[in-house]
């Protein structure tokens, strides 16, 4: 059963995690992980 979607608002700051089934590896490569890694570089930061 998926979860309840997520209320959005204006100017709110949201935590992202990924993990993998029983802690298994999500990435098979480095060049995946670098993949996945560029969006993330590319938003806003706030801290």
């Amino acid at each position: 059963m998926a979860r309840k979607l997520r209320r959005q608002y204006t100017g709110a700051i949201y935590h992202v995690m990924n993990r993998g089934d029983r802690r298994e590896a999500i990435f098979r490569a480095d060049p995946d992980r670098q993949r996945f890694l560029e969006p993330l570089g590319e938003a806003p930061r706030f801290a």
